[in-house]
């Protein structure tokens, strides 16, 4: 048998039983519902010699309580709005060729999903932060 066939076939295999485990959910797995991504985040910052550059923040929530899953889902534009004020308001105090505080920009997004949301719960996953 041709190997290139080989291969393919069990590629072809694996795609199948990952496929089939998919469907029936483990009791262990978390809802689908609990991972909520919040689109790229941007704002605008000063880079070394007075250019302009962005700020790019990926965030999700995850909320494993189904009943604030739901008011997550509602609230999706107010988190954004809320979000967006946070990153604007780091990249608007950070020196030019300055690193963003990762760890305060978590912590104000936390608060800000918690005062969108009227109260904990859902907890803010931050992604990729990056400044150009």
């Amino acid at each position: 048998m041709d190997r290139r066939a080989l291969i393919g076939l069990a590629a072809m295999a694996a795609t199948a039983a990952t496929s089939a485990r998919a469907g029936a959910p483990s009791k262990g797995a978390p809802a689908a519902e609990a991972y909520l991504p919040i689109q790229t985040l941007t704002a605008t910052i000063v880079r070394p010699g007075g250019r302009r550059g962005v700020l790019t923040v990926e965030a999700a929530l995850h909320t494993p309580d189904p009943a604030l899953a739901g008011r997550a889902a509602q609230s999706v534009p107010r988190l954004r709005a809320a979000f967006n004020l946070v990153v604007s308001e780091l990249g608007r105090g950070l020196l030019p060729g300055g690193v963003p505080d990762v760890d305060r920009l978590g912590r104000q997004l936390q608060a800000a999903c918690d005062q969108v949301l009227g109260r904990a719960g859902a907890r803010v996953l931050l992604g990729t932060v990056m400044a150009v």
